[in-house]
């Protein structure tokens, strides 16, 4: 089958109907007469076509092959993401060797070790669930809080995809876990791996149309590119496959191959044997809610509506990423740019057309380079836009102008718009444990209560009565999830990747710090005298790959060695804006000394209502090094407003003492003594 990206640019795609590379464990082996481990086989090669996943250029047959990346060749040689794995989980070490250790990730799964350990490394894994819209059902929710209980570290972690993820499930009993999560309607396929990833839409159940039909298409799409050969049931449910029937759209349009998307007759007619060659994540949403990142994704998917409320088409952002190498600077953090408007009834195959172009043109050799951003960078968004033109089959029609967008947290009380309630909790970094887990569990659990996760680490219980929400509210609150007005605004949109102690990518901590370095970022705060309602966006990662997302925030902090971070400025309040590196290597006791004279100018320099990032945008890098280089604390009060504090040095002493106790001096204590009892006095007044 051929298909042309311009006449003078003919392209073939190849598969192999005869699905045995290399032969590596698959049941055709006996009946060929070969062992299990062999690596070749006799065959003629005019018999036998190269096995590929792209396509590629027709070329002689004596062309040199391109390189390919160790990952790319496990994937060929696995039959589709079963070998070695399916061996490798039968053998009685905690671990798997490293082609399992890639292949694993497709069906959700990572392997990791406590690196708080010293000595043998103590192996289990980290289990990642799929949840399109951050949908999950009363069953699966109570499932997940049981296995997190029997079979995990007694803890879920809620995170920035929307998802759950299961940490400490040790080899043995991953098959066991598996099923249980198919069996009561979850998933962990495609969760991790180098395929479409969880797809995001806002959690809001709001009954409205627009965010119906935003979470109607998200999944949509993920039931359009979702894997199809069935190496996930094999492994985990003997072959039993157990989800719902698909969407007939989905279907209709995976199987569409009238632009030469597919590989025909092939067991995964988008993916083929190589799947992409990287991950791939894509977000839908409505106009003005920016709850999903949008522009962080490979694909952002915007609803556009007519007069009349009604969705007419989408608008769609491409080439969106986070991931980088420290110190190497052709690696970056991009946000997505436009390519287009299509009509609703087209976004699948728009969608579908954008993959299989990053599926043919992705690099395959050097991963540090192979997500889509990397291509669009390279190529341009015009070159880009017509490439995919030819897979989807029409031109795109012109963008269309959206308003501005906001960041929205739907934490506390809202009307779902049936006549029943939902209400969003923040939780610290995504991580349910303790008393709160108990009574999350006791109150889901009660009134049969369906959740949505946020891809900003919280949880909303949806279908709420109103009847319910005082004795909920009262046992939420009893366990430390309280309404949003008690949780500290810094807290409310941070977030911090799990680093220390199983990520194995992680440089310095990120979930495990975020707390301590939260409260020190409030005293700075309160030091120079900014008010408690004020707030910054603060991501903390524990190494570049960016997981929470830290080159959107206003404050940025990315691991760059233990107990070091570089320090990233600029992002805007509402996630549209990229942040810049601006100090590296900052050791964490080290973090007022930088923090303090940029909050200090924030406060005294900025224009009315400037956030954060924009002050230090415009203020420029170069000149808050310099207030930074400086710095030598804030400047006193004009002499008129002077008082003095202290008749006997007795009290002065055991003032200093206190003040710090709260990193401060004894005068900031005192005024602060002052402050309050002066403005206690006055609120009598009032009252």
């Amino acid at each position: 089958m051929t298909t042309s990206l311009g006449a003078a640019n003919p392209v073939v795609l190849k598969e192999s109907k005869l699905q045995i590379p290399s032969f590596h464990g698959l049941r055709s082996a006996k009946s060929l007469a070969i062992t299990p481990h062999a690596h070749a086989i006799s065959v003629p090669s005019s018999s036998l076509s190269l096995i590929r996943a792209v396509s590629t250029p027709s070329k002689p047959e004596t062309a040199v092959e391109p390189k390919r990346s160790k990952v790319e060749i496990f994937k060929e040689q696995s039959n589709y993401i079963r070998y070695p794995l399916n061996e490798e989980l039968l053998t009685d070490a905690s671990n798997i060797n490293e082609a399992a250790t890639q292949l694993i990730k497709f069906h959700g799964s990572y392997q990791q070790y406590n690196r708080d350990e010293r000595g043998s490394k103590s192996y289990s894994f980290m289990l990642r669930t799929k949840n399109p819209c951050g949908k999950v059902s009363n069953q699966l929710y109570l499932t997940m809080d049981d296995l997190a209980d029997q079979f995990g570290i007694g803890t879920l972690r809620l995170t920035t995809r929307q998802t759950f993820q299961l940490h400490g499930v040790l080899k043995k009993d991953l098959k066991t876990v598996m099923g249980t999560i198919i069996r009561n309607l979850g998933s962990t396929l495609g969760a991790c791996g180098d395929l479409n990833r969880n797809v995001l839409a806002p959690a809001a159940p709001f009954l409205r149309e627009d965010y119906l039909f935003a979470q109607k298409t998200a999944e949509n799409i993920a039931a359009l590119l979702t894997p199809q050969s069935g190496f996930y049931y094999d492994m985990w449910v003997d072959g039993e496959r157990i989800m719902s029937a698909e969407p007939p759209e989905a279907v209709q349009a995976r199987n569409d191959n009238s632009h030469g998307t597919n590989f025909p007759d092939s067991p995964e007619p988008i993916y083929g044997t190589q799947f992409l060659p990287r991950k791939f994540k894509i977000a839908v949403t409505v106009p003005t809610d920016n709850s999903v990142d949008i522009l962080t994704n490979d694909i952002g998917i915007v609803v556009v509506s007519g007069d009349d409320g009604k969705p007419q088409g989408f608008n769609i952002y491409v080439g969106g990423g986070m991931g980088r190498t420290h110190r190497l600077e052709t690696t970056f953090p991009r946000l997505g740019e436009p390519l287009g408007y299509v009509p609703k009834e087209d976004i699948l195959s728009a969608v579908k057309a954008i993959v299989v172009t990053q599926r043919e043109n992705g690099r395959r050799d050097d991963r540090k380079y192979s997500r889509m951003k990397y291509l669009i960078s390279s190529w341009g968004i015009e070159k880009f836009r017509s490439v995919v033109e030819q897979y989807y089959g029409k031109k795109f029609e012109p963008f269309r102008v959206l308003p501005e967008w906001e960041f929205k947290s739907y934490l506390g009380w809202h009307e779902q718009g049936d006549g029943s309630l939902f209400c969003g909790l923040h939780v610290d970094s995504g991580r349910i444990a303790g008393k709160m887990k108990k009574t999350l569990r006791e109150v889901i659990e009660k009134y049969n209560l369906n959740v949505r996760i946020t891809p900003n680490q919280n949880i909303i219980l949806t279908d709420i009565r109103t009847a319910w929400k005082r004795p909920i509210s009262t046992s939420l609150a009893q366990a430390g999830l309280l309404h949003p007005k008690y949780v500290d605004p810094l807290n409310v949109t941070a977030m911090a990747c799990p680093a220390f102690p199983l990520c194995p990518l992680a440089i310095t901590e990120a979930e495990r710090g975020i707390p301590q370095i939260l409260k020190r970022v409030r005293s700075v705060f309160e030091k120079v005298g900014l008010k408690y309602s004020e707030s910054v966006v603060i991501r903390i990662t524990g190494c570049p790959n960016g997981c929470a997302r830290p080159y959107m925030a206003e404050l940025g902090l990315v691991g760059d060695g233990p107990n070091s971070y570089q320090i990233w400025l600029g992002g805007k309040p509402n996630q549209t804006s990229l942040a810049r590196s601006f100090m590296n290597k900052v050791k964490i006791q080290d973090l007022e000394r930088v923090l303090e004279p940029l909050f200090y100018y924030w406060k005294h320099k900025r224009q009315s209502k400037e956030s954060f990032g924009d002050f230090t945008n415009r203020t420029g890098f170069e000149k808050l090094q310099e207030l930074v280089e400086k710095w030598e604390g804030p400047v006193a009060a004009p002499a008129r407003y002077n008082l003095k504090l202290f008749a006997d040095k007795e009290t002065y002493e055991a003032m200093d003492e206190l003040a710090r106790l709260k990193n401060k001096n004894a005068h900031q204590l005192a005024m602060e003594v002052i402050r309050n009892y002066v403005t206690a006095q006055q609120n009598g007044k009032a009252e």
